[in-house]
């Protein structure tokens, strides 16, 4: 009888034991799931109300200029969006604006700045307020009330008055479009 209760107290403590590497095991994975999960759950800034303009040939100049007004919403830092312009409809193009603000004045849109078809006027002051870093834009962020404007070079997608381009703000981390417009040329 004495060897049956031996067999007995084996069973639990080998069943205590199966419980307590369970319990490890289910805590480690714990604490490694929780901790990346975090990661996974960063959201994109809300932007609640936003407008747009899209002017073709601003006083003959052959300037077509975008504007971007964020109306109303988060604030959100400019380093984590794209700006994609798809002009598929007036020109079968579309160019996407990258790596913003412009660094140290360089308020030009160059390859450094741009991916797909390069639609957007490479001259000096082409992209201003938050996406151009100039000495009125310093801490790389796009609060409500804050204008940002780009021009399309004619040479490379003439718009005229009526074609349509759309334009949406990628937040690059979650890959969410957080605006999107659709602007017709006047």
């Amino acid at each position: 009888m004495g060897q049956n209760v031996s067999r007995g107290v084996s069973s639990v403590i080998s069943v205590l034991l199966l419980v307590a590497v369970v319990v490890v095991v289910a805590a480690t994975v714990a604490v490694f799931a929780l901790d990346f999960g975090s990661d996974v759950e960063d959201t994109a800034p809300v932007v609640s109300q936003s407008s747009g303009e899209l002017r073709s040939d601003v006083s003959g100049s052959n300037d077509q200029t975008v504007r971007l007004t964020h109306q109303a919403g988060d604030t959100f830092r400019v380093r984590n969006i794209h700006i994609v312009v798809d002009a598929q409809s007036a020109c079968g193009k579309t160019g996407r604006l990258v790596n913003l603000p412009a660094p140290d004045g360089d308020l030009r849109p160059t390859e450094d700045y741009v991916r797909g078809n390069d639609i957007f006027d490479n001259s000096y002051n082409s992209v201003t307020g938050p996406i151009g870093e100039d000495d009125r834009v310093v801490d790389g962020k796009w609060s409500a009330g804050e204008t940002a404007t780009f021009r399309i070079a004619s040479s490379a997608c003439g718009l005229s008055t009526g074609s349509e381009i759309t334009v949406r703000l990628v937040h690059t981390p979650t890959n969410a479009v957080m605006v999107k417009k659709r602007l017709t040329a006047t």
